[in-house]
């Protein structure tokens, strides 16, 4: 994987995350609220479980 594919990645990641906040901009300061109300637990377990499944998909879509 090269550099530029790496940056491809976020640059959707953005994207999509730019679309949610313009779409429903409710919708995401509520989930932000929860995230707040979260132990730090959780949120590390979520957090690596996304990553997981980030990497796992990124290396099934590449080869």
């Amino acid at each position: 994987m090269g550099l530029e594919q790496l940056l491809a990645g976020v640059a959707v990641v953005l994207a999509l995350e730019g679309l949610l906040y313009a779409t429903a901009p409710g919708a995401m300061r509520r989930a932000l609220g929860e995230l707040l109300a979260q132990p730090d637990d959780r949120l590390r377990i979520g957090g690596l479980a996304a990553a997981a499944l980030g990497i796992g998909a990124a290396w099934l879509l590449i080869g």
